[in-house]
């Protein structure tokens, strides 16, 4: 058994006492973000479906549950929701932003 606790942003904290080994679970996780020219312009999305990683983040940010995302849209599941905050925690993590001048 491990006890694993994800510290995501806004102090949401996901813990949870499973047999599974942590790196199989950050990569699985992160998968499920896709990035696809053919799909919503080349924006990240959830496992190739239609539903881009910000549209997710936007709607936790107004306040919605983990819940109610799944229950508006039943295709979304709770390790969606979590690859989305993990994606939009590792592009925080960028130390330099460069402008490209044209």
């Amino acid at each position: 058994m491990l006890f694993y606790c994800l510290v995501l942003p806004k102090s949401l904290y996901i813990c949870s006492v499973k047999s599974i080994n942590v790196i199989e679970f950050m990569e699985t996780i992160i998968d499920r973000i896709t990035i696809n020219p053919d799909i919503c312009h080349g924006k990240p999305t959830i496992r190739n479906m239609r539903y881009p990683v910000e549209m997710v983040l936007d709607l936790l940010a107004s306040g919605m549950s983990h819940q109610e995302i799944i229950e508006d849209y039943p295709a979304i599941e709770e390790e969606d929701i979590i690859a989305c905050l993990i994606f939009a925690t590792q592009l925080t993590r960028v130390k330099t932003l460069n402008k490209l001048v044209a």
